[in-house]
């Protein structure tokens, strides 16, 4: 079974061609442009183990919202297509990620419905070109587009960088998890996952 998708987005606003293999081996060929979210995705490939490429340009000149946005959109419609049926998956992911002072848990379901539950306090407008806000609009994009239920809980912490670096590797940690084949059935008790 492969499980890879690629797909492109050609907008007013960006130009993206992003591509995952979610039986890779963590590599990662990332350029968006905003050095700080790179470095996040980055990390979401290593973790969740999964292959990602994603080459976007956006107009940045206005802000990163539309670049950072239309990522997660993407990558969430890649998630869920590689997916299929979803016959086999674990489907459920937990994971409580420690980043130095901080601890984070993130929770999903890959349920066929989607939802986000965001529970973070940041303190910073930016980390570099990267907006904070925008991180929960990147998880917002990809749980809708992917037909994730997500939970994102930073417990505590004070450093802006190792919350949201907390809540990536995270979320590539439950992915992992949740994605892995154990069996033969669709894993739900409606017999479908939509």
């Amino acid at each position: 079974m492969t499980r890879v998708a690629q797909t492109s987005r050609d907008t007013k606003e960006t130009q993206i061609q992003a591509m995952i293999n979610i039986d890779g081996s963590g590599v990662a060929d990332i350029n968006t442009g905003v050095g700080f979210f790179d470095h996040m995705l980055t990390l979401l490939a290593f973790h969740s183990n999964m292959d990602i490429t994603l080459h976007a340009k956006g107009d940045l000149h206005v802000c990163d919202h539309h670049l950072v946005e239309d990522c997660g959109i993407l990558l969430g419609m890649l998630v869920k297509e590689s997916l299929g049926d979803k016959r086999g998956i674990q489907r459920y992911g937990s994971m409580r990620m420690v980043m130095d002072e901080v601890l984070c848990t993130v929770d999903l379901d890959i349920s066929g419905r989607p939802y986000l539950v965001y529970n973070a306090e940041l303190k910073r407008d930016m980390i570099k070109d990267f907006s904070c806000e925008m991180t929960k609009e990147f998880l917002y994009a990809f749980a809708i587009q992917s037909g994730i239920t997500l939970h994102v809980n930073v417990l505590y912490g004070d450093n802006d960088h190792h919350k949201i670096e907390a809540i990536f590797k995270g979320l590539g940690r439950a992915l992992k998890e949740a994605v892995k084949v154990t069996g033969t059935a669709i894993p739900s008790s409606k017999g479908v996952i939509q």
